[in-house]
């Protein structure tokens, strides 16, 4: 390898592949070497969408794009202007994977298998001679041709941004790992989200601030309420809100048998994330089960049915299904052999505020399937949107949730990764 630039990609997940892939087609003379420090790659990419790969989401607007990430959204429409959506889609076509999209606007490719990502990723590695070294953690990040650590380095540049390192410490960017000591020209941070400090160790030691790392995307546990017998229920249009903040979405609500799931509540759990974390994940959480309508238009609704002798429990309204209609029913204090014409303004008004109005006592979180994502990582502040590098250690680069950004489900995630990657290549070596 002597005479040939080296970058360096730590990670061997969807942001790391995509990274080094792209180098490689961007510097061809350069050798590019991916080091993960466990004995897997591409994990995530294996397991998400149920194993069939949530690639992206078909959002071509990029004002509209950005509002599915509760962390990061100013700074994605900058990188969403580089490579965006349509680039995902034609990267993907170029190499033979074409991808289909569901009625909710996930994209997947037509094979519905991961594995034709996986395939696809090991096949352009190969093709590049992209090396990929397993069990291989990375310890220190030092600038310059010597040992001298970039750790003092690092922690000047927080007190003075406008530092400038002279030309012999900008020659190289310096790697140990627990198994040699590389001399590269770049350095691709492409660690993804986790749960523990430790794992950002390396870069703090560079005097990057990493911001709290939280979990996001989560159902509700509700232990004490016996709504979890209805598990498998849902609703399509549910509204579920955050007492006490200003967090409400509105989709469709599932009935878990831990409490609530379903895109309303994992959205809300992205977007709410640190109110959760400071609640310690305990809260009062409101359910509208007709989704839209308040108290007042609800009474209006339900006054039109009075002249009815049906049972209330056996006319479900509002497409909620029947058991749920039946357990809601009961919530209201409502004898199951009622009719409606038998129903006083008492009981109406108790009915309304428990269909609008549903409370439950939120104590504890699930993850999300095995699709974890944390909120927190590389704060923001420190890192140029234009090129994906770090303001403070040249020739670091950044991509994929090793930063602080983070999306809803639906493949926003993943674009996330394809984007950041995409400018970090691309910039790795100007």
């Amino acid at each position: 390898m002597r005479g040939k630039k080296i970058i360096i990609v730590i990670g061997g997940g969807a942001a790391g592949f995509f990274s080094a892939i792209n180098a490689a087609i961007n510097f061809p003379e350069a050798k590019i070497i991916i080091l993960e420090k466990s004995n897997k790659i591409l994990s995530k990419v294996k397991i998400s969408g149920g194993g069939r790969c949530n690639v992206t989401n078909h959002c071509f607007d990029n004002n509209e794009l950005i509002k599915n990430y509760p962390r990061g959204e100013k700074e994605l429409r900058q990188v969403f202007s580089q490579f965006s959506v349509h680039d995902t889609i034609d990267w993907f076509l170029k190499r033979g994977v074409k991808l289909k999209v569901e009625p909710d606007g996930r994209m997947f490719p037509e094979s519905n298998s991961s594995e034709t990502i996986v395939n696809c990723f090991l096949s352009e590695a190969q093709k590049h001679n992209i090396d990929v070294n397993l069990e291989e953690e990375v310890l220190e990040i030092n600038l310059g041709n010597t040992s001298s650590s970039a750790c003092l380095v690092g922690r000047q540049v927080v007190e003075n941004f406008n530092l400038r390192f002279d030309s012999a410490q900008r020659d190289n960017v310096i790697v140990k790992t627990t198994k040699q000591t590389y001399i590269a020209h770049a350095v691709i941070c492409s660690i993804g989200g986790h749960h523990q400090t430790k794992n950002y160790q390396f870069l703090k030691n560079c005097g990057h601030t990493i911001d709290d790392l939280i979990p996001s995307l989560f159902t509700l546990n509700l232990p004490q309420s016996n709504i979890k017998e209805l598990m498998g229920l849902s609703v399509k249009n549910g509204t579920v809100k955050v007492n006490g903040t200003k967090h409400q979405y509105t989709g469709p609500v599932l009935i878990t048998h831990w409490g609530l799931s379903g895109p309303a509540v994992l959205k809300i759990s992205a977007f709410a994330a640190y109110d959760f974390y400071k609640l310690n994940y305990e809260a009062g959480i409101s359910v509208n089960w007709t989704g839209a309508l308040n108290e007042e238009q609800l009474k209006e609704e339900l006054s039109l049915q009075l002249g009815s002798k049906a049972l209330i429990v056996n006319t479900p309204l509002f497409e909620i299904p029947k058991r749920l209609w039946e357990y809601l029913i009961l919530r209201a204090e409502i004898t199951p052999s009622k009719p409606w014409i038998e129903l006083g303004k008492k009981q109406l008004n108790k009915l309304a505020q428990v269909l609008t109005n549903d409370v439950y006592d939120m104590k504890g979180k699930t993850t999300f399937k095995e699709e974890f994502v944390t909120a927190g990582g590389i704060n923001l502040k420190e890192v140029n949107f234009k090129t994906m590098e770090s303001k403070l250690v040249p020739h670091l680069f950044f991509c994929g949730e090793v930063l602080n950004i983070d999306g809803i489900t639906g493949g926003f995630n993943f674009q996330n990764a394809w984007s950041t990657a995409w400018i970090a290549a691309k910039n790795s070596l100007s």
